[in-house]
């Protein structure tokens, strides 16, 4: 541990008006016993060891964390990540800093308190397979409740103490399983038996029921087993909500209320909502923004986390909405809340005084690539080793944490997910598809994960919605499925590509949910923010243009604009051409020279049109001559003439 000296100096009026010369002997002879004291110091004080950049081991902080002495109330227990691995941290608003209680190279998840307040149940990997862990508060002890090659995680304990429940992986999907706390011996009872994914199960204060989340109907809902019957009408869906995923109940301490979060993916708020336990038939209720909620001993507060796409908050409600504590911001994700009703004292904190005077050590630092011939303080874009990518460059300052990123991927899942990228460094004269003119990729901050791992079978990915933007959660394979590597998924993915299999629903909301895949995998985004790597959103537009989901990239900003990220690279002239720079093309072609345009001819006018002519209707014909007149020949006796 390193030492401190701090000198103070103050000068009175009286001692401000001594000669200059005396005080400045004076001072230089004060300032010299200072130095003197401090190296003497040093060198009596205990060596610290230095650690590597890039392992993530853990160092001595330079001072511990100061525990109160009395009792503390109002003492949250969560499960965080930090460098990449999820610990136990104990903390009390105004009361209590964040205080680590596990440390290690492993992962301590969804602890869950017993109902006398002594003990904690919690999911960890610390000895290669997920098992079952209960911790006692008191003393510390530790001892290990499930030994399986399956993953077992999200314990609840029976109000009686003889139980515990919790999910574990059997026959390729999760399943909700009871084992007596009294007998060890026994085997696990299974309580689920459904293809689908069964999981978070939270036991009633009365004992008789147990709540869950199943994907058994499509989508993720709450369901409730009755313990007092056998059949098949033990189960029954509480939220029933289509295009919305639940996660996450909890019952209040005294069983009057269920509570949970949900996502909607169409009409509806997410957040928080609590269900009245004393009536089957009425629907939950929306109270506020949250992705994972506790209650309070009393049963009339809850402790949530809200989550940001890049920052996950802690705040407070009460049971009618209200908000009691301002968001405060978290240093990584949560993977376990609770709320005990036991207050705690400082004593019994301090037997987790070792890791809490522990930090772990930076994952990564850059490493600058010596260069003389940059102008202007300009940056140079740096080769990835063995990686395959149109341009695999990534920016000086941001290549050393793509590297450690990576090396952790392949410890993680057994293969090397990074070395084929879909993008790392694209030049300015390279053009990307419509609406990227201003990506990321074109500062050497980012990459993208090669998408065609999600048509093989080897990425999945969770939708986010946050606010009015739509974020991703992308999962990898693990090349081990023994269960020593990754978890089982347990939310549905989202199908992006079933907006293709002419489902008018589908092709509206850009896909669809999936069935849970099977197997152990690897959240890569979580791993990611480890490294300071972040989620870009989809463009507003995803649902109906592929390339716009955005779901495989991530990128560092260290805090930069686009803007300003781009004049690391490259002068402001370049960046004030309104239109983008194209290579010349191979065989250019002569552009030919317009021809005049003749003058439109002018139209005749109408020409006049002849009127009707007359047309007699009958028209005189004279008729043939029927017969011929023949005079009478002569006769020889005159006629006779009357007087």
């Amino acid at each position: 541990m390193s030492t401190r000296l701090i000198v103070k100096l103050s000068l009175s009026s009286r001692e401000a008006r001594i000669h200059p010369a005396k005080r400045f002997f004076s001072t230089f002879i004060l300032h010299l016993s200072t130095f003197i004291l401090f190296f003497i110091l040093i060198a009596c004080s205990q060596e610290v060891t230095s650690t590597p950049v890039l392992e993530a081991t853990q160092t001595p902080a330079n001072t511990p964390i100061p525990l109160p002495a009395g009792e503390i109330e109002n003492v949250i227990i969560l499960s965080m990540e930090e460098n990449g691995y999820a610990h136990l941290f104990a903390y009390s608003p105004g009361k209590l800093a964040l205080t680590r209680l596990t440390t290690g190279d492993w992962n301590d998840v969804t602890p869950a308190i017993s109902p006398d307040g002594a003990r904690i149940a919690f999911a960890s990997d610390r000895d290669g397979f997920w098992d079952i862990y209960l911790l006692e508060l008191n003393t510390g002890d530790l001892r290990q409740f499930t030994d399986t090659p399956a993953y077992d995680s999200s314990p609840t304990w029976s109000p009686d103490l003889a139980w515990i429940a919790f999910e574990t992986y059997e026959n390729d999907n999760l399943e909700i399983a009871i084992k007596s706390l009294t007998d060890p011996t026994q085997d696990a009872i299974l309580l689920t038996d459904d293809p689908a994914a069964d999981h978070s199960p939270v036991w009633a204060p009365n004992g008789r029921q147990i709540a869950f989340v199943s994907s058994r109907t499509g989508d993720a809902d709450v369901w409730l087993a009755n313990l007092d019957v056998t059949d098949a009408t033990r189960l029954k869906n509480l939220s029933s909500t289509p295009q919305a995923e639940e996660s996450h109940p909890a019952y209040s301490f005294d069983g009057a209320q269920l509570l949970w979060t949900s996502v909607y993916q169409s009409i509806g708020y997410n957040g928080i909502y609590l269900w009245d336990t004393s009536d089957l038939t009425r629907p939950s209720h929306w109270i506020g923004d949250g992705n994972w909620a506790a209650w309070n001993g009393r049963g009339d507060r809850i402790i949530a986390i809200i989550n940001e796409p890049n920052q996950q908050y802690l705040t407070s409600y009460t049971t009618d909405g209200k908000l009691i504590l301002p968001p405060e911001p978290l240093k990584g994700h949560v993977r376990g809340l609770l709320w005990p009703h036991e207050t705690m004292t400082g004593s019994s904190l301090q037997i987790f005084g070792q890791a809490a005077i522990f930090t772990p050590a930076p994952l990564w630092a850059p490493a600058i690539t010596p260069a003389s011939d940059v102008p202007n303080k300009r940056w140079y874009v740096v080769e990835l080793p063995n990686v395959q990518a149109p341009y695999p460059k990534l920016h000086d300052l941001v290549d050393e944490s793509f590297s450690a990123l990576r090396q952790r991927i392949i410890a993680a899942s057994g293969w090397d997910a990074l070395a084929g990228l879909e993008n790392a460094f694209v030049p300015i004269t390279t053009s990307l598809d419509p609406g990227f003119n201003e990506d990321w990729l074109y500062t050497g901050r980012a990459f993208a994960v090669n998408s065609t791992l999600a048509n093989a079978g080897w990425m999945a990915t969770m939708r986010e919605d946050i606010g009015a933007q739509t974020y991703w959660r992308l999962y990898i394979r693990a090349l081990g499925q023994d269960g020593s590597q990754g978890e089982p998924l347990h939310s549905p993915p989202w199908d992006l590509n079933a907006r293709y299999n002419l489902n008018p629903r589908n092709y509206e909301q850009g896909g669809g949910y999936a069935p849970v895949p099977t197997g152990y995998w690897l959240d890569v985004s979580a791993l990611a923010a480890a490294y300071n790597w972040e989620r870009l959103p989809a463009l507003p537009n995803w649902r109906t243009y592929y390339a716009g989901t955005r779901f495989t990239e991530f990128v560092l900003t260290s805090g930069l604009d686009w803007y300003s990220a781009m004049l690391e690279l490259y002068p402001a002239e370049i960046l004030v051409t309104p239109t983008r720079v194209l290579a010349p093309s191979a065989t250019p072609s002569k552009t030919l020279v317009p021809t005049e345009t003749l003058a439109p001819t002018r139209t005749r006018g109408p020409s006049p049109t002849p009127t009707n002519t007359f047309t007699p209707t009958n028209t005189f014909t004279p008729l043939p001559p029927t017969a011929t007149f023949t005079p009478p020949p002569p006769t020889s006796t005159p006629p006779t003439i009357i007087p």
